[in-house]
């Protein structure tokens, strides 16, 4: 007979792993946040294995007379989201020093799944300072500046369009950053002072999988091997859709000499 109390621990714990690990947690970050759930509940005897697409956990409470109780969870959609993660992290060192109940515990992570994230006008204003200041880092003039802010600021609203028909990263990726080099190239091919290199780089580095890339190292050096090369996998898979986007429009422009500008 399946113990109630036993399963709701278990739907706690996994859905505060699922949270962490559609918003770009570590594995090790994801199982240790479950094993300290479900230990504050008496659940000593807990495996867990998680991967970025699914989550395996079995719970026994020791006895010879218990049934071990095993879920799997399958993780779609990750993102990133580090403000999610604090809250989680914050969520799991109050369940396991406070008596928050099993009930609460789960209405405190319905609370944080469904949290706004910030507002549309603030992400892409600040996805054009990336690429803006990006621009500057790498030789860009005050002109390249503000190219690289409507430019970053244009391809980032063009990726938002395609996510909303769940378009693979590899294709929104790809396609961004072709639109990024295409104006780039408008821009200085209109504009003398403009420098085309610079407002690229800036522009692009808004979708460099930066967080991916350190997660899948943290991996590696936690012992999680598999982990570590599906999410290196995924980021080298971007770093070339963005490469070839760039790539297209750039040979091109250099093939068809500007003229359909």
């Amino acid at each position: 007979m399946v113990d109630i109390f036993q399963k709701k621990v278990l739907m706690l714990a996994c859905y505060a792993g699922e949270i962490m690990m559609k918003n770009g947690a570590e594995i090790y970050r994801v199982e240790d946040t479950i094993i300290r759930i479900c230990k504050a509940c008496r659940m000593d005897n807990t495996e867990v294995f998680a991967t970025p697409t699914g989550i395996f956990i079995s719970l026994d409470k020791g006895g010879k007379d218990d049934d071990p109780l095993t879920y799997i969870k399958r993780i779609k959609g990750i993102d990133t989201n580090l403000e999610k993660i604090s809250m989680i992290n914050r969520f799991s060192r109050e369940f396991t020093t406070t008596d928050l109940s099993v009930e609460d515990g789960m209405k405190r992570l319905e609370e944080i799944d469904n949290a706004k994230p910030y507002p549309y006008f603030m992400r892409l204003i600040g996805a054009a300072m990336i690429a803006a200041f990006f621009c500057l880092i790498f030789g860009g003039s005050a002109v390249d500046f503000f190219s690289a802010f409507i430019t970053g600021m244009i391809a980032y609203m063009f990726s938002g369009f395609l996510q909303k028909y769940e378009t693979n990263f590899f294709i929104r990726g790809f396609c961004s950053c072709a639109l990024a080099t295409f104006i780039a190239m408008t821009i200085s091919s209109s504009v003398d002072s403009a420098s085309y290199e610079p407002i690229i780089i800036g522009s692009i580095m808004i979708f460099v999988p930066g967080v991916a890339i350190t997660n899948s190292i943290r991996d590696f050096l936690s012992g999680d091997m598999l982990s570590g090369v599906a999410r290196m996998t995924e980021a080298v898979l971007i770093a070339v859709s963005l490469a070839a986007g760039t790539g297209l429009i750039l040979n091109l422009w250099s093939v068809i000499g500007g003229l359909f500008v």
